[in-house]
């Protein structure tokens, strides 16, 4: 159902595998494009492949508003659906309850939560979050958890810990009495806490999870908390099973992780800012609405080889995006979508060369220098 193949390890303790998922394998380290509702926005399943993505993300607590497991059901599933033949992950709604956190209740059975597009009640509970999961036909489906804003008291935190591994047993229960499942990720929790953290490792790392998430993090502490709580709870984890840092997306913020061992990302921040203009360079990042780029010939990155860069001036671009084309959202994505893969990529590549200290300060020095 899902396996994980040590490629190699570099000598900062990052790593690269190889996930084999039974639609196919993933290449690690590796970004995820999230395609919330089952399109990554303005993206072709075949832009997608074009560009690398070997997985994306779906969102359970969306798609079963919009367009629901009935439909999805009707039509055998979110790949057919979408026409999407490579691996996806899909989220558990977690984090959706914590950021629709004015619409939710929390009790040991589960959320009930009202719906923000129409104020209808609906109820998750981690059973009823699996069902819906092998009904997306999720290759890899995520825990129900319960996810706090930063900071928060350590007795909250771990109240919330608590009722996250409760959820995971029922979940696990669920994924391996349900109909051919898909692999089933567990969720740590525990905010910046070493001593949660590990609390949390030592209760779910013994069960029989296919890989696990570290989750809880982004949620308003500073960067330096997050590098310290990954340095501390990383090399907790199984070794043979992988590691899945949810919803970071900075690239310096993925090139650290990426150096304390974990294996998989995902953000919307490369499709969400470049609705607004903003694109990522190996030098930086630019906006393109900005006026200095009105007669600018130079692709966006001379480096980058996306049609994009390959057929498009950074005037060309910042015109669509002053006059609205939906051409414009198009190539912006496109080309931001491609960097966060060619990132991935790239670390991947030194890693297997045992240089990914050398490919780390090298983009941290053109970022810098910019």
């Amino acid at each position: 159902m899902l396996h994980q193949k040590i490629d190699a390890i570099d000598p900062s303790g990052a790593r690269a595998t190889t996930i084999t998922t039974r639609r196919g394998e993933i290449k690690t380290p590796i970004f995820m494009p999230v395609g919330t509702r089952g399109t990554v926005k303005t993206m072709t399943p075949d832009a997608l492949r074009i560009v690398g993505a070997q997985i994306i993300l779906g969102n359970t607590y969306h798609l079963y508003l919009r367009p629901g497991p009935e439909v999805l059901k009707s039509i055998g599933g979110l790949h057919k659906f979408m026409d999407w033949d490579r691996p996806i992950l899909t989220d558990s709604g977690g984090y959706q309850f914590f950021s629709l956190r004015e619409n939710t209740s929390f009790s040991e059975e589960g959320v009930a939560f009202r719906s923000h597009y129409d104020g209808s009640k609906h109820f998750f509970s981690p059973e009823h979050v699996i069902q819906l999961q092998q009904i997306i036909g999720s290759d890899i489906m995520m825990v129900l958890d319960q996810v706090l804003p930063l900071p928060a008291s350590e007795k909250a935190l771990e109240e919330a810990l608590n009722r996250t591994t409760r959820w995971a047993k029922r979940s696990l229960i669920e994924a391996k009495s349900g109909p051919n499942s898909g692999a089933i990720f567990a969720i740590l929790q525990g905010g910046t806490s070493k001593k949660l953290r590990t609390q949390h490792v030592e209760q779910l790392c013994g069960e029989d999870f296919h890989g696990f998430a570290v989750g809880g993090l982004a949620v308003g502490e500073p960067n330096q908390l997050m590098y310290e709580t990954l340095q501390h709870t990383v090399p907790q984890l199984p070794q043979n099973k992988p590691r899945y840092l949810m919803g970071v997306g900075k690239p310096h913020d993925i090139l650290e992780a990426i150096k304390h061992g974990i294996d998989m990302f995902d953000c919307v921040l490369p499709t969400r800012n470049a609705r607004t203009g903003q694109v990522f360079t190996r030098n930086g990042t630019l906006n393109m609405r900005n006026l200095a780029h009105k007669f600018d010939k130079q692709p966006i990155d001379e480096q980058c080889s996306c049609l994009s860069c390959r057929r498009f001036s950074r005037a060309y671009i910042r015109h669509l995006m002053m006059t609205k084309e939906v051409l414009g959202i198009q190539l912006t994505t496109l080309h931001n979508l491609t960097y966060y893969l060619d990132l991935v990529i790239g670390a991947r590549e030194a890693i297997l060369l045992g240089k990914f200290d050398q490919y780390y300060r090298s983009c941290f020095s053109a970022w810098k220098a910019n």
